[in-house]
């Protein structure tokens, strides 16, 4: 057999998604009709269905989306514990985002499923292959696990499956939304299936990729882990694709079980913090020979107190843009010299947020105006001050 033979793996709308440019499928409403018969004979679905389905019908019509979904699509987040189902109406508009359900119950650890009894939660592309109306979790839909590369990189004798979207919150390995969540997704999945669409992809990722706190969590756990890192880039590839299409990614499969995902976008690096701008801002510097200790009166703003506590409220508003990405408040506390003319010089930040910061900070502070000076011994002398400026403080 030739090496690095890819094949494409059913992780999108099976040929629909292949005939895309050519014709769109019909569908029709007695195609399987007697799908959602056969799921009518069983009480738990036939609950369902007289419980949600005209919500359903109300919410589609809200989004503009035809009842039943004509192409649906779900994708589960292990970390972030979230599980959601996106619809449209033809293969070629973008996906909408119909509904979000909490995953409530998770065991394992990030990481693809490898072997049975390991109480993994897959990771990877699959689809749902069963529909079961009579489960110990009150209603369940199976994916494929073990898919074409699960079957070459998990366990050859025992790769584990019964993999599931389930009700009840209690896994040891798939995905457990509530009971009120299921019937819905349930009704939702066979309907769907009732007008033809017998492919569903199933698509679950370790993390939410644009979601800060778990994306540094991943980075932690593959920072010593290289085949961890190259199995998780892959899946922030199909991540990154669909969220900037909004269409699922064609994956594919080589020889050695790796996937691969068809036109992925260049990698970047996210949550990078911003450059800082530099200031070009000179500082005024003067030579200043005495600067007195005590003095019989200290200088004085033009206007006074008020005038003074004025000017530093709008330093400290305006000082909020200069704030790098992390910080939203901050007392910052700066020196200089009321010189024996009344002009502030010398400022020296004693207390900032980073240099680019401090820097505007200067600049702003020096815009204050001419105080007039202290006096010692009758005469005018320079008086070194420290101010705090609250910044970010409404």
């Amino acid at each position: 057999m030739m090496k690095n033979i890819f094949w494409i793996i059913l992780v999108f709308l099976g040929s629909l998604q292949v005939q895309a440019q050519t014709s769109a499928p019909s569908f029709s409403n007695t195609a399987t009709s007697s799908f959602v018969s056969y799921q009518m004979g069983f009480q738990r679905p036939r609950e369902s269905f007289a419980r949600k389905e005209a919500n359903l019908k109300a919410l589609f019509e809200a989004k503009n989306l035809k009842w039943p979904a004509r192409y649906m699509y779900i994708r589960s987040f292990k970390y972030d514990s979230q599980l959601e189902v996106w619809v449209k109406n033809t293969v070629t508009e973008p996906y909408k985002l119909l509904k979000i359900y909490k995953v409530c119950a998770l065991v394992g650890t990030l990481g693809p499923k490898r072997f049975e009894g390991d109480y993994q939660v897959p990771e990877g592309f699959y689809h749902i292959n069963e529909f079961n109306p009579n489960s110990a979790y009150y209603l369940s839909l199976g994916l494929n696990y073990p898919n074409a590369s699960d079957r070459v990189l998990s366990d050859p004798v025992k790769p584990g499956g019964d993999i599931y979207i389930h009700g009840g919150c209690a896994t040891v390995g798939c995905i457990p939304i509530k009971d009120d969540q299921i019937d819905e997704l349930y009704v939702l999945t066979a309907s769907s299936k009732s007008v033809g669409l017998d492919f569903i992809p199933v698509h679950i990722f370790p993390i939410k990729y644009d979601v800060k706190k778990s994306y540094e969590y991943l980075g932690k756990l593959t920072k010593d882990n290289q085949q961890l890192k190259e199995f998780s880039d892959v899946m922030e590839d199909a991540y990154d694709y669909f969220e900037q299409y909004k269409q699922i990614p064609i994956v594919m499969i080589k020889d050695n079980g790796q996937y691969v995902v068809s036109n992925a976008l260049p990698k970047v690096p996210k949550f990078q913090p911003k450059l800082r701008p530099v200031s070009h801002h000179k500082p005024l510097v003067r030579n200043v020979e005495f600067v007195a200790d005590a003095v019989a009166k200290w200088p004085e703003y033009p206007g006074g107190g008020d005038a003074y506590a004025a000017f530093l409220k709008q330093v400290g508003k305006d000082m909020v843009k200069a704030f790098p990405d992390s910080v939203s408040r901050a007392y910052a506390q700066v020196e200089f010299i009321v010189d024996k003319d009344g002009t502030p010089v010398n400022f020296k930040v004693l207390k900032g947020v980073d240099t680019y910061f401090n820097a505007v900070l200067i600049e702003q502070m020096e815009k204050m105006a001419k105080w007039s000076p202290a006096i010692y011994r009758e005469k005018p002398v320079a008086k070194k001050m420290v101010q705090t400026v609250p910044v970010g403080f409404d």
